[in-house]
């Protein structure tokens, strides 16, 4: 009998090209993850990519505001940290066995109403890293701003 893989889920997003970065500390007086039950519930994480936000801004279609497609690109960051901080957790993204609900916030202008295009971005990406058990229920909200004057904020609920 064959041994099973290690670390399926961490092969997984190197083959994606996302490899698990390390966990962003808290910008403010939180942690990035707490484990509650068999339930795992990520701060919000923010689309740092080696130290730094990738983009700034408010989302939006015109000139000078962050694009809705890198939006989405920001939204897939955000939750490949928030992977990070679910294995600072419980140790191994091999033990999650259901990605139970997504809260994402896009720093948009009024007249956007594309939120739910952008978060589209984690969605599916979670879905591309875990198959059917990365399927979740989400929101996606429009606010005014957010820390940093990140673009995208993502948070995350998983079952192990």
């Amino acid at each position: 009998m064959s041994q099973p893989i290690q670390n399926r889920i961490e092969q997984r997003l190197i083959e994606l090209g996302s490899p698990l970065p390390e966990v962003a500390k808290p910008v403010a007086a939180y942690v990035p993850s707490v484990v509650s039950g068999n339930l795992v519930f990520t701060s919000g994480q923010l689309p740092f990519k080696d130290g730094a936000l990738i983009a700034t801004g408010k989302v939006g279609e015109t000139d000078g505001l962050v694009d809705p497609a890198l939006a989405k690109t920001l939204a897939r960051q955000c939750a490949l940290n928030a992977l990070a901080a679910i294995k600072l957790a419980i140790g191994d993204l091999d033990r999650v066995t259901r990605i139970v609900k997504v809260v994402g916030f896009v720093s948009s202008v009024p007249e956007f109403t594309g939120q739910p295009g952008v978060m589209n971005g984690a969605s599916e990406f979670l879905v591309e890293v875990f198959g059917d058990k990365g399927i979740h229920a989400r929101s996606a909200v429009g606010v005014p701003s957010l820390p940093l004057d990140s673009a995208v904020e993502v948070e995350l609920i998983a079952e192990f």
